[in-house]
């Protein structure tokens, strides 16, 4: 086994934005002073350990269902290994399986360290979260149904990235739900589509020709461009809302630097007319949601 392939085909670059949300999500029970049982490191290590397992998953997944689609033979960026022939689609079919695996394995521990025996009926219900994460890590592009290919992915990564990462991190802690903590999952789920959109637009060409019709398929390259830009415009929207209702003022304003990479990237994809060329864009968003991940964190705790 070669392990170099193994580690290009997960796609590590990936992983500070699909933890950003379990970051903020933590970040929110120290604003409020919650007080937590004595397993909050194993609650926020395990919570980290299965996001990440559920993006290598996702990654694996997605190699494989656009490899046997022959929808990545002529891709624009990252070239995909079952598409290249260096990883055969039996052997990323077996790791789809074992990930599937350890990424319950690792939720069902996360479950345990967060509800004591007498809370069965939560535990339950977050184990069948947890299963459905793992259906939609690997339904995005694997079988004749993929939601990916029907223009859906948006609001996948928008609800398991955004809103179910960080309300389902912060829940895990707390036990409870406050609504004025939706606006930073927006944040996060928001910035996390503009991802996943710059990497629609650049793949826009290969995409058409392969029948996979996400939401810039349908809309067009020019249209897709504005959908981009109102992405960022609603992330900052969400995040001034909860700065604006908590009246939070001083060092927490720190976080809003995250917001200065995304002005230069939202005047980068303006003036792109080849989409190929935003493929070093999409590691300048997913950073800036990262950073502002930690920031936010460390100013409001």
């Amino acid at each position: 086994m070669n392990l170099k392939l193994w580690l290009k085909a997960a796609r590590l670059r990936t992983l500070p934005l699909s933890v950003s949300g379990i970051i903020v999500g933590a970040g929110l029970v120290g604003f409020y002073d919650i007080n937590t049982e004595s397993t909050n490191y194993c609650i926020f290590g395990f919570a980290l350990l299965t996001t990440i397992l559920l993006q290598v998953l996702s990654n694996y997944a997605n190699d494989y269902g656009d490899g046997v689609k022959g929808t990545d033979a002529k891709r624009e960026g990252e070239k995909r290994l079952v598409a290249s022939g260096e990883i055969s689609a039996k052997q990323m079919k077996n790791a789809v399986v074992i990930f599937s695996i350890l990424s319950l394995l690792s939720a069902i521990a996360l479950f345990y360290f967060s509800f004591n025996i007498e809370q069965l009926k939560p535990f339950l219900v977050f184990v069948v979260l947890a299963s459905i994460s793992v259906y939609a890590a690997i339904k995005y592009t694997v079988g004749k149904s993929a939601y990916g290919y029907s223009g859906f992915g948006d609001i996948f990564v928008l609800a398991f990235f955004g809103l179910i990462a960080v309300l389902g991190t912060a829940y895990l802690f707390s036990k409870s739900i406050n609504l004025v903590n939706v606006f930073p999952a927006l944040t996060i789920g928001l910035l996390s589509t503009a991802v996943l959109n710059l990497n629609n637009l650049r793949d826009v060409n290969n995409d058409r020709k392969a029948n996979k019709n996400t939401l810039v398929v349908k809309m067009g390259f020019n249209k897709g461009k504005v959908y981009h830009y109102s992405l960022l415009l609603m992330s900052l929207v969400a995040s001034f809302a909860f700065t604006i209702i908590n009246n939070l003022t001083g060092i927490h304003l720190l976080i809003y630097v995250a917001f200065i990479p995304l002005v230069f990237n939202a005047i980068k994809v303006s003036k792109t007319e080849n989409p190929s060329e935003l493929d070093s864009e999409l590691k300048k968003v997913a950073l800036s949601t990262f950073l502002y991940a930690v920031i936010f964190t460390l100013t409001i705790i």
